[in-house]
């Protein structure tokens, strides 16, 4: 499944970097086609049938480890190369990175990202994405892959804006959120069916010594 690339100044894209200078965040509801959409929902289950997928860790580096009580998700990092629907996927939110460069001047030098499943009753604690010791990660990307979510099914996406208002997002396949890392905090509540998608940061460089 290989999509066309878009151009940076697509109005979609436009629309996503006007929402994060008014807002500090963007939602879109129909961002990914569908026949994309489902192609990497069919990648994602197939890492994970093959054992690919591995509990998520909390913090970085030797300090990190397995919680959980504060996550639950099983991820595996995308790269370039390794599918035809990641490819389109890293494309296009390369279209988007050179958006936000021209239009915010952010100085977004990459993208990682990595598929997400959370079981049915997984939850991630809130939290900010953010890293204390590292300031390399300036916006989130998440973007959905699950067909058919209900609102009853749980697994929304709670924001917490300003003064502590509270924004929920269903999972809807398709659907992407974008927010400044640093200052959105947000959680992942508990689903009762399985919950996938794929996540990501847009990074500029960091503050470490050369």
């Amino acid at each position: 499944m290989r999509a066309m690339p878009i151009p940076s100044d697509h109005p979609l894209l436009l629309r996503i970097v006007d929402d994060l200078a008014a807002n500090g965040w963007s939602q879109q509801n129909i961002f990914l086609p569908l026949d994309l959409t489902r192609a990497l929902a069919a990648e994602c289950r197939k890492r994970a049938a093959e054992g690919e997928l591995a509990p998520a860790a909390v913090g970085r580096g030797p300090s990190s480890e397995i919680r959980e009580g504060i996550r639950g998700d099983h991820i595996q990092w995308i790269e370039p190369g390794q599918a035809e629907p990641c490819d389109s996927y890293l494309e296009l939110m390369d279209s988007l990175r050179e958006a936000m460069n021209r239009d915010l001047f952010l100085g977004l030098e990459d993208f990682e990202s990595h598929f997400a499943m959370y079981p049915p009753g997984a939850f991630y604690l809130k939290h900010v994405d953010r890293f204390r010791d590292d300031d390399r990660r300036m916006v989130s990307a998440v973007v959905y892959l699950n067909e058919g979510w209900l609102p009853e099914h749980g697994g929304q996406l709670r924001m917490y804006l300003e003064e502590g208002a509270a924004y929920d997002v269903t999972p809807i396949g398709g659907c992407l959120v974008v927010f400044l890392s640093g200052e959105v905090p947000h959680e992942v509540l508990p689903a009762t069916r399985e919950r996938m998608s794929l996540t990501g940061w847009f990074r500029r460089r960091g503050n470490e010594p050369f």
